[in-house]
């Protein structure tokens, strides 16, 4: 059961760092998805922050503190159900997969970091 907790943390870690650093370095294809999701641009540094908070709970849980790796855990599952319901409420569904997969991956290692060890 480590070796799957370890694995699927170690890519939730790695999506979301990366999907921070696009968020930062203001990607075209972030800007045009928070656009279109109605997000504001100025939302995007401050979001950023949040997934890489995440990513860096996430870590921090991977080496020993196990409740901040449950708290990023869970805070990333809640900040992917908010950007499902940011694409529902706009009716933009042709990219719905995208926070989807992020939300699985957060709560993949929610439910295995809870059972885990």
């Amino acid at each position: 059961m480590f070796t799957a907790y370890l694995l699927i943390t170690l890519i939730t870690i790695a999506a979301n760092a990366g999907i921070a650093v696009a968020d930062l370095s203001r990607a075209r294809f972030v800007l045009a998805n928070s656009a279109e999701v109605g997000v504001p641009e100025s939302w995007i540094p401050w979001l950023a922050a949040l997934k890489a908070s995440g990513a860096a709970g996430l870590l921090l849980g991977l080496l020993g503190a196990r409740f901040l790796g449950l708290a990023a855990a869970l805070g990333l599952t809640l900040f992917f159900i908010g950007a499902i319901a940011a694409h529902i409420r706009a009716r933009v569904y042709y990219n719905i997969a995208f926070p989807a997969a992020f939300l699985t991956l957060a709560t993949a290692s929610l439910a295995l970091a809870a059972i885990a060890r």
